[in-house]
C-alpha cells in the first residue's frame, strides 16, 4: 500500500474527525474543528449535527467551508437559526453531545488556560502575556456532554498547575468536583495533540496516554509533557489518514488552505 503523506495539522483533523459519532450535535468553532466536523459528515457520520456559536444548528454545509462561526454558509439549509443566546441555552440544556476547545496550556484534568501568563493574584491586570480569553469555550467546557480538546504538543503547554482556569476540565480530579461547581457536562473526554491522542481515565480523571501517532512512543510523548502522564495498559499506534480522508480535506474541504495549511 502506498505512504499518504499529511501534514500535522491533517492528522489532528482526522483524529478529531475519528473520534465523532454519527447521529450526534457537536459544537464547532473555526478552523481545524470545523474542518474536523465536515470530514466526519463525509465519511463515517453523515447524521452529525454541527453548532454554530453565532446561532445556526444543524446546516448541510454543501455550500463551501464556512470562515467563521457567523459566515451565512453556515445558515444555509440550517435545521435551526436564532442567535448566539440560544445555541448557549440549548448547550446548557444538555443538547451538545461533543464541543472542541482549545487553550494556551493545560494540565493533567484537562483544565485549560486562554486568558493569561503570569501571577493571577498580583498581575492579572498586567499580566507578562495576555491571551485572548474564552470566547464560547467556557461555556462549552461546563456544558457539552463531552468536549475534545487540541492543544500542540509542547512541555510548556502541559503544566501541572495553570496559571489561570478559563476552561474546566475535571477540576482537581476528585469525584463529584464538576457537580459540585455546577458544571454539569461530563468534561474531557479526548485530548488530541500533534503527538499524542490521551483519554482521562487516569486515577482521579488523570490525563491518560492511549494513542501515539506514527513517529512517536510512549516515552517520547512524555519526554514532551511538563508532568507525569498516567499510561493506558494497551498503547497503540493512532492508524495515519487514509488517501481518501487526504483528499477530501484538501480538495473537497479546504481546497484553499483556509484553516488547513500545507
Amino acid at each position: 500500500m502506498a505512504t499518504v503523506e499529511y501534514t500535522p495539522a491533517e492528522m489532528l483533523v482526522v483524529a478529531g474527525s475519528r473520534i465523532l459519532e454519527d447521529n450526534k450535535m457537536v459544537f464547532v468553532g473555526t478552523g481545524l474543528p470545523m474542518v474536523a466536523g465536515l470530514l466526519a459528515k463525509q465519511t463515517h457520520a453523515p447524521g452529525l449535527m454541527p453548532v454554530f456559536e453565532a446561532g445556526a444548528m444543524g446546516p448541510p454545509l454543501t455550500v463551501g467551508l464556512p470562515v467563521s462561526v457567523g459566515d451565512s454558509k453556515t445558515i444555509t439549509g440550517a435545521s435551526y437559526v436564532k442567535g448566539l443566546n440560544a445555541a448557549f441555552e440549548m448547550t446548557q440544556r444538555g443538547f451538545c453531545d461533543f464541543g472542541f476547545i482549545g487553550g494556551a496550556e493545560v494540565d493533567p484534568y484537562g483544565n485549560l488556560n486562554s486568558t493569561m501568563m503570569g501571577d493571577f493574584a498580583n498581575a492579572y491586570q498586567k499580566p507578562k502575556v495576555r491571551l485572548p480569553g474564552s470566547g464560547g469555550a467556557s461555556d462549552m467546557a461546563a456544558s457539552c456532554e463531552r468536549t475534545i480538546l487540541i492543544v500542540p504538543h509542547q512541555k510548556r503547554k502541559f503544566n501541572e498547575k495553570l496559571d489561570y482556569v478559563t476552561s474546566p476540565g475535571h477540576i482537581d480530579g476528585s469525584p463529584g468536583a464538576r457537580e459540585k461547581y455546577g458544571l454539569y457536562g461530563k468534561g474531557p473526554y479526548r485530548i488530541i495533540t500533534t503527538k499524542a491522542i490521551m483519554d482521562f481515565k487516569g486515577e482521579n480523571n488523570r490525563m491518560r496516554l492511549i494513542h501515539t501517532f506514527p513517529g512517536e512512543t510512549p516515552e517520547s510523548v512524555q519526554a514532551e509533557t511538563g508532568f507525569e502522564l498516567a499510561m493506558a495498559p494497551d498503547i497503540t499506534e493512532f492508524a495515519p489518514p487514509t488517501a481518501e480522508e487526504i483528499h477530501l480535506i484538501r480538495d473537497v474541504i479546504d481546497p484553499n488552505q483556509a484553516f488547513v495549511k500545507r
